[in-house]
């Protein structure tokens, strides 16, 4: 394992590249398959009470409280092996400290974790899913999109959602978007606050591919300057497939959005269903 003073050796020639940062009260940690600390985002302090020098090459477990740890690992030990991203809600990592929620994938052969502070309202989002989607039963075609995209906006509560398939085009929204809003494959699954500054991650590195995973990673700043311009505060993204064809939901608030995990997953669910009901529509002719 690199140790982080060989990582600082490696990156003394090259700038931290933009990308490798993550959005303002998002607490990142890179980590070891044995769990040490390779790199951490340079708010963690705020998370762990201990300084991001501090923490790296170390154990995690020599900062987390115990309980809390063994859960996390059982949870992780039930998800390898595949690409998805686990979840768990609700989390107090140290002794006194506000609940977190926790997202957690493997990257590149490391465990990518991310903490946001939890949105206490767990179930509220998922027990939504099962009506809306009921909803969309008889529906076909173009129906079908614009239902979805409906629906969608009823789950999450942005000012637009737009449902793009093969270009096939469905759009909801509360009022005209007016500007002309950005549309790139940069932009992360979720920008809760396009006006934050962004957090960079220690150490430096110039290739940063694991931590482009992240769903809450810093979109560049020419394209945040660009979602500003369009009046965009925050962006939810929900690729799937449907059918072995890319689709996706973008979803557009003109605020802020404080960083939902729960809200994630759920738009997740209801983008399967979506895909479930496309496909069937298609075997329909």
């Amino acid at each position: 394992m690199e140790t982080a003073d060989e990582l600082q050796r490696d990156d003394a020639d090259v700038r931290s590249d933009q990308g490798a940062r993550m959005q303002a009260g998002v607490y990142l940690l890179e980590l070891s398959p044995d769990w040490i600390v390779a790199r951490a985002s340079e708010n963690v302090g705020q998370l762990l009470g201990h300084s991001v020098q501090t923490i790296i090459d170390e154990p995690l477990a020599n900062f987390v409280d115990a309980q809390a740890l063994h859960d996390l690992r059982n949870l992780f030990a039930r998800l390898s092996g595949t690409l998805g991203i686990a979840r768990a809600y609700g989390v107090r990592l140290t002794e006194g400290s506000a609940p977190a929620d926790i997202a957690f994938q493997q990257v590149n052969g490391r465990v990518l974790l991310e903490a946001v502070p939890s949105s206490g309202n767990f179930g509220e989002c998922f027990g939504t899913v099962a009506g809306l989607i009921d909803g969309l039963s008889n529906a076909r075609g173009q129906a079908l999109l614009d239902g979805a995209a409906r629906r969608m906006r009823a789950l999450t509560g942005y000012d637009r959602v737009i449902l793009d398939c093969a270009g096939a085009v469905a759009e909801s929204s509360r009022r005209v978007f007016t500007a002309t809003v950005p549309t790139s494959d940069n932009l992360p699954p979720i920008v809760s606050d396009t006006t934050s500054e962004a957090v960079p991650i220690y150490p430096a590195r110039a290739n940063d591919s694991g931590v482009a995973k992240a769903l809450f990673r810093s979109a560049d700043d020419m394209l945040r300057d660009q979602l500003r311009t369009a009046g965009i505060g925050a962006i939810l993204r929900i690729p799937f497939l449907a059918d072995g064809i890319s689709a996706e939901f973008r979803c557009d608030s003109r605020s802020p959005r404080p960083p939902n995990l729960e809200l994630h997953a759920a738009a997740e669910l209801f983008a399967q269903l979506v895909s479930l009901r496309l496909q069937l529509d298609r075997l329909k002719g």
